[in-house]
């Protein structure tokens, strides 16, 4: 068998994942003298890192009541990677205006996308406000994935007695598959395998997304071309047939026959019948479970944080300190922390998320720790919210000794050995490491990243500063002996190691890429490009995700568009990640409790 040379599919992006909104209001405002209000909701949203809000769309009028269910739906691309920022309106429609700034002002609230699909069982309310001295009422929101955009098609076809079309032999027919659009045109979305020299071909079965072959309207043509297939890519057209989705899936308990038609040649003999017959031998319909459905059926998101508190970020009382917040604007650390953090504490109920910093030395004896609390509470390292994590950090800032090295082996472990309790897909576990200088402890990370990459955990990375976070600086057992030898060399060392000094006792080869290049430390530990391996074992999963921070900030110094930019890039690979998790464990998520 050969595949065609010709025909490409055009590259374009299948329909994303989108969310249809519900809303109802309840104990609205009553504006009207003889009647009730005549409520409409507008929906705005804010486009990312930016301040200004946009109409999406409005309900339909409801006349006459305080409790309205509306039936008009919004429907919204969802990224999980995003903040999506939403705001409701709700205006009593009393003048034919279509202007709400003529209309009587009800309420509004302000949520995120996230926030509704992470709520249980996607469904929110929240109180309305924004009229003084009155009680508004409340909006409830429903957050739905569309379903169409969730199955799968699993078939198989053959053909019997083609055209034979080369002079030589028979022919080497495949099958072409296009989906009809509005505009009666056609685009292409599959193509078989090339079964050569036969008028009997049997393709192998192939696997199609519902809303690939459809676009989820069953009932819209789906167009099939039959070729023979040349190898200059002069492909000549046997004929062609139409069916729809809902067509073949009637077909799924009897083998369905399609006549394949050449118009041509119809036109030109009277005596024509037919180029052949293809034959439906099988058609199977299974769900693709999606991120949103484990959200939905309860996999809690749970978020911890790990700070770098080592020397060569400086003294935090200095404005040259990655770790300096000013009075007019957050430091490096802030900014990613929030970014990242605003984002999947929407995913998670409790909103309590461990915090620790690692490369300082604590009160009272200076002992080095590589997993300390933030909020000094070794029994229960939560935070209350990202303001609660901010809070631990900035104190931890006046209480403990910047030092080193960077080790990032014992903060993995600790959140491996938590994500190891639950893996029945009911918890899923993110951290994030924020970080501003090189590798000390590379062997161990990437230990520990193999381990957790059989655990339901992903880690995202974030460096901060100007280091090109290429070097690697192993020392393996040698560094406490050396430091012991030369205890008053220690504080010098350790500002120079963490100053990317390379004085490396023992020596590792660089990694090499499928490119031949030596791949960065933390490049490396991403596994893009190169699955992580140690000591003989590979990763099971891509579980890491790298980024240096100042490849996102915005060159006129808004912060609110630099957070977006990060957060939109380190949290994209969350979902897959996720899902990677539960196809490897034949996890499928739970049934949302009926509302």
């Amino acid at each position: 068998m050969a595949s065609p040379g010709a025909l490409e599919p055009a590259a374009g992006s299948v329909p994303g994942t989108k969310v249809e909104l519900t809303v109802s209001c309840r104990n609205l405002l009553d504006m009207d003298t003889f009647s009730k209000s005549d409520p409409v909701v507008v929906l705005f949203v804010q486009g990312s890192g930016s301040s200004e809000w946009k109409e999406f769309g409005r309900t339909e009028v409801i006349d006459n009541t305080l409790n309205p269910d509306f039936v008009r739906k919004f429907v919204l691309d969802y990224y999980f990677e995003e903040k999506q920022n939403l705001r409701f309106d709700v205006y009593n429609m009393d003048s034919k205006s279509c202007s709400v700034l003529k209309q009587d002002f009800l309420g509004q609230a302000f949520v995120a996308l996230g926030e509704v699909i992470g709520s249980q069982r996607g469904r929110l309310e929240r109180p309305l406000t924004g009229v003084p001295g009155k009680r508004c009422g409340t909006i409830l929101l429903l957050a739905e994935e569309l379903s169409n955009c969730r199955d799968i098609v699993t078939m198989q076809l053959c053909a019997n007695k083609l055209d034979k079309k080369d002079f030589f032999g028979k022919s080497d027919p495949f099958l072409v598959f296009y989906r009809s659009n509005e505009d009666g045109t056609f685009t292409i979305c599959h193509k078989t395998e090339v079964v050569k020299n036969t008028l009997n071909p049997v393709w192998q079965p192939f696997t199609i997304p519902v809303r690939a072959l459809c676009n989820g309207d069953y009932d819209r043509t789906v167009k099939i071309d039959v070729y023979d297939w040349d190898r200059d890519g002069s492909h000549d057209f046997i004929g062609e047939f139409a069916t729809s989705y809902r067509e073949l899936s009637r077909a799924q308990s009897q083998f369905t026959v399609y006549e394949v038609l050449n118009p041509r040649k119809k036109c030109k003999k009277k005596k024509y019948v037919n180029s052949g017959t293809v034959t439906l031998l099988s058609f199977s319909v299974e769900s693709e479970f999606t991120f949103v459905d484990y959200i939905r059926g309860g996999t809690q998101l749970n978020f911890t944080v790990a700070i770098d508190f080592t020397a060569s970020n400086g003294m935090p009382s200095q404005p040259t300190s990655l770790h300096y917040a000013s009075p007019y604007q957050l430091s490096a650390y802030a900014l990613a922390l929030k970014a990242v953090g605003e984002i999947i504490q929407d995913y998670d109920s409790d909103k309590l998320f461990p915090a620790y910093g690692f490369g300082a030395k604590l009160p009272p004896d200076g002992k080095i720790s590589h997993q300390f609390p933030l909020n000094n509470n070794v029994d229960n390292p939560n935070c209350a919210g990202i303001e609660g994590v901010l809070e631990s950090y900035l104190q931890s800032l006046r209480t403990v000794q910047l030092y080193g090295p960077t080790n990032f082996a014992p903060v993995i472990n600790q959140v491996a050995g938590a994500a190891a309790q639950v893996t029945d897909g009911s918890q899923y576990h993110v951290l994030l490491i924020i970080t501003d200088g090189v590798i000390s402890d590379m062997l161990q990370t990437k230990e520990a990243i193999v381990t957790a990459s059989a655990l339901p955990m992903s880690i995202i990375i974030v460096g901060v500063g100007p280091a090109e976070f290429e070097g690697e600086l192993v020392f393996g057992d040698t560094r406490e002996g050396r430091w012991k030898l030369c205890p008053f060399l220690r504080d010098a060392f350790s500002v120079l190691e963490e100053r990317m000094v390379f004085l490396s006792l023992v020596a590792t080869p660089p990694r090499l890429s499928d490119t031949g290049c030596p791949l960065p430390a933390m490049e490396e530990l991403d596994g893009d490009e190169v699955r992580v391996s140690s000591r003989g074992r590979f990763a099971e999963r891509d579980i890491v995700q790298f980024v240096p921070f100042r490849d996102y900030v915005d060159d006129s110094g808004n912060q609110v568009l630099s957070m977006a930019r990060l957060a939109k890039d380190v949290l994209a690979e969350i979902p897959e990640q996720l899902l990677s998790y539960m196809k490897t464990r034949d996890i499928k998520p739970r049934r949302a409790a009926p509302q």
